[in-house]
């Protein structure tokens, strides 16, 4: 009886020494699924699954040539409406100063053209950051630097704003986290900071890595707490287990 007892207090020893089992899944630390937010036809697509990109390169392209047209003729108001300021500007400044020596209602009139002028031109700028965004739209950009892993586009393709459609998905290139999930009994226990003992499936390797984030709520269905653990490298959505060492004894 005392061989069995004293099996069992090792055991629990050992158990107690390996930490808390828990779960994990491997997620890219930045993920996004990217759409137009314009319609029209696809004219060039630049990358392809796997291409390595950089934030704010150019992905993919509708036509927009006319659109490019219309950029082009609202800059050209802008630039009438910049100069009509100017001249505007220079023959109320130049009445103003001998405003006592002419018809009220002349200078006012110098006046209304000087003011009319500062709203044209307000409005021509506007109709410029108007135009290139509607231009910008048919862009699509990099959000991060990342890899594609996913793409459903190909020049030709049509793609409506009414019905938004995900073109690519981009990934962190080598940062991940795991989504560690241990049994909520542990919940006092588990800091963040606790190192992470973890065996990915498929590699016979052991890893370590620390608690950067333990989700503030338990999951109802599985009992379970979520937490974040950084890692580099490894194939989203690769699953694995480990231990997480606590502070308790």
């Amino acid at each position: 009886m005392k061989k069995i007892l004293l099996s069992l207090m090792i055991l629990f020893s050992a158990l107690n020494a390996e930490g808390i089992y828990a779960t994990f899944d491997v997620k890219a630390d930045k993920s996004a699924s990217l759409a137009f937010y314009a319609s029209g036809i696809v004219e060039k697509v630049y990358v392809d699954v796997s291409s390595y990109v950089k934030k704010g390169d150019k992905l993919a392209e509708l036509q927009n040539s006319d659109l490019q047209a219309s950029l082009e003729m609202a800059k050209s108001s802008l630039e009438d409406a910049r100069v009509n300021l100017a001249f505007t500007l220079r023959d109320y400044e130049r009445q103003k100063k001998i405003k006592k020596l002419i018809d009220e209602a002349l200078f006012d009139k110098y006046k209304l053209a000087y003011e009319r002028a500062k709203a044209v031109f307000a409005e021509a700028q506007a109709n410029v950051a108007y135009k290139k965004a509607l231009l910008d739209n048919t862009v699509l950009y990099a959000p991060f630097d990342g890899v594609i892993f996913n793409k459903d586009i190909e020049a030709g393709d049509v793609v409506s704003s009414m019905t938004l459609k995900t073109v690519f998905n981009i990934q962190s290139r080598s940062k991940r986290k795991l989504i560690v999930e241990f049994d909520q009994t542990h919940w006092k226990e588990v800091k963040v900071g606790d190192l992470f003992r973890y065996k990915v499936d498929g590699d016979t390797k052991e890893y370590t890595g620390k608690i950067s984030k333990i989700y503030p709520s338990a999951n109802n269905s599985n009992r379970k707490i979520k937490a974040e653990v950084r890692a580099d490298d490894f194939i989203v959505g690769l699953f694995g287990d480990g231990y997480i060492q606590t502070d308790k004894k």
